[in-house]
């Protein structure tokens, strides 16, 4: 059997849950081929890294834009098209034709969409499975091609299923995160706390000074800060503060969220989906972009997280408040404990290994 993982590195959120899916389908299913293609990068070789640079901008400097284009196109109907639909789709159609997949999972909304349409266009019964990677039922998720969803938490499934998708298409899944988050072995609490403080791949992460201060002042306490692909804010704080670890760009999050008894994130989906799968409590930034707000609204509800504000003082008065208190943050880790309960951990990997039932049976 051969699985093709679609994906897109718009942030790094959607390549993220594509490598971590190819991961569990490689455990579960050991005698398919599975392979992880950067849509983008295969159908524009000239320009993704382009589009990619510009929409790193909108999120950093122009999130009102952003968040209003969020909002306008939630209110338009399914199956949206997209401005790259014209020169991608006879790339993906090609791709298509050399790779020969047997079923394709998209983790970004655009690769579900184009792949939906080839489907239309040509007839084809390929099997198409939409990984949402945010907590989000917007429209540019939904596609008429789609034969399953995977989502993140029964609530999503619910607002799904109150669109018009059938439920048995629905899959809660949770959002994929490497097999390594599921096993993080935490430190004993003690007295002497650790903050872990993250801005996701690219790294958005507060620019003042103070801010950083503040943090290096707080008591009986040692901070690390994860900086992604933020080369700049690394070069400006490594090494100047004796309680700040700085770390830039790792592919070994889980050994830092072993340390921590806390963390300070932007609501990220697989940040999000991390931190549950590795039991670790959250404070959530106060977010800007609106798909972090549908998070950051799930994760508050639940009690899953708590919410910081933006501005330092605030923001600094709610990691005390929960930082050094036992009782909430062990609720919240029994919160985690059983949200993972009642995801369908391995739900893509039955239905792709009934899939390769299927297939074995006609070959018979």
């Amino acid at each position: 059997m051969k699985i093709l993982i679609l994906t897109g590195k718009f942030g790094m959120g959607h390549y993220s849950a594509a490598q971590s899916l190819r991961e569990q389908l490689g455990r579960w299913l050991p005698r398919a081929q599975t392979e992880v293609v950067d849509l983008f990068a295969y159908a524009l070789p000239g320009g993704a890294q382009l589009w990619y640079r510009c929409f790193q901008l909108l999120v950093t400097y122009g999130s009102g834009l952003f968040n209003t284009y969020y909002r306008l196109t939630e209110r338009l109907p399914a199956d949206l098209h997209s401005p790259l639909d014209r020169p991608m789709l006879d790339k993906l159609a090609a791709l298509l034709e050399e790779e020969q997949p047997d079923a394709v999972i998209a983790t970004h909304p655009i690769c579900a969409g184009l792949t939906s349409r080839y489907k239309e266009q040509t007839g084809s019964a390929l099997p198409l499975l939409t990984c949402v990677t945010d907590l989000s039922t917007h429209n540019e998720w939904l596609h008429g091609g789609t034969d399953c969803y995977l989502v993140g938490s029964p609530e999503i499934r619910r607002r799904l299923v109150e669109k018009g998708v059938p439920s048995e298409r629905v899959l809660v899944t949770g959002i994929p995160v490497k097999e390594a988050f599921r096993h993080v072995s935490h430190r004993k609490g003690g007295d002497h706390r650790r903050l872990l403080v993250m801005g996701g791949g690219l790294g958005l992460l507060p620019r003042k000074e103070s801010f950083y201060e503040a943090l290096n002042a707080l008591d009986g306490v040692d901070v690390t800060i994860l900086t992604g692909n933020n080369q700049k804010l690394y070069r400006r704080l490594a090494g100047k503060y004796p309680h700040i670890e700085v770390v830039g760009f790792t592919d070994r999050v889980w050994d830092y969220m072993a340390q921590a008894d806390l963390m300070l994130t932007k609501p990220g989906g697989i940040t999000v989906f991390e931190s549950i799968f590795a039991e670790l409590p959250l404070l959530l930034w106060e977010p800007f972009l609106q798909q972090e707000k549908n998070n950051a609204r799930f994760l508050i509800q639940a009690g899953l997280g708590r919410a910081a504000a933006q501005e330092s003082e605030a923001c600094l008065l709610a990691i005390r408040e929960l930082l050094y208190n036992d009782a909430a943050l062990e609720e919240m880790r029994e919160k985690m404990r059983r949200a993972k309960a009642q995801m369908e951990a391995e739900g893509a990997v039955r239905l792709l290994a009934a899939l390769a039932l299927e297939q074995e049976v006609k070959a018979v």
